[in-house]
């Protein structure tokens, strides 16, 4: 803001001149742009096993004995001892296999933008003439 005044002018002739001026002036342009981004992704993948197992016996035992005796005099003395034994077993496992995966996915997005704009003007203005007798005023604003 600017405020001039002459006072006046006194030249002899009785003359006076003024001048007054103002201004204001105001101006803004504020611009905003705000992005934002989020992603993430998960994955996990998983397995089980078992072993399959098989087990198998077989035992077999024999025993035998023979004993044969003969006398000429017409003896016949003849034995006999057997033990026979036999054993079987069988075992099964059965295999078990378990797998599964998890997966999950998230995503988001933001974005701004603003855009301000502001603007003041003022302004006055003043000019003044005073002539002496028989001369011509002037006077605006």
């Amino acid at each position: 803001m600017s405020d001039i005044d002459t006072g006046g002018y006194d030249g002899g002739h009785d003359v006076d001149y003024g001048h007054y001026e103002a201004g204001q002036e105001h101006d803004a342009l504020d611009q905003l742009h705000q992005a934002h981004g989020h992603e993430a992704d998960y994955g996990s993948q998983f397995g089980q096993y078992e072993q399959d197992h098989h087990a198998a016996e077989s035992t077999d035992f024999s025993q035998g004995h023979h004993v044969e005796y003969d006398q000429p005099a017409a003896v016949h003395y003849e034995a006999d001892d057997y033990t026979n034994y036999s054993h079987n077993a069988e075992v099964d496992d059965h295999v078990f296999a378990a797998e599964g995966s998890e997966h999950a996915h998230q995503a988001d997005f933001s974005q701004l933008d603003a855009l301000q704009h502001r603007f003041d003007a003022a302004f006055a203005e003043g000019t003044q003439f005073h002539g002496g007798e028989g001369h011509l005023g002037i006077a605006s604003s």
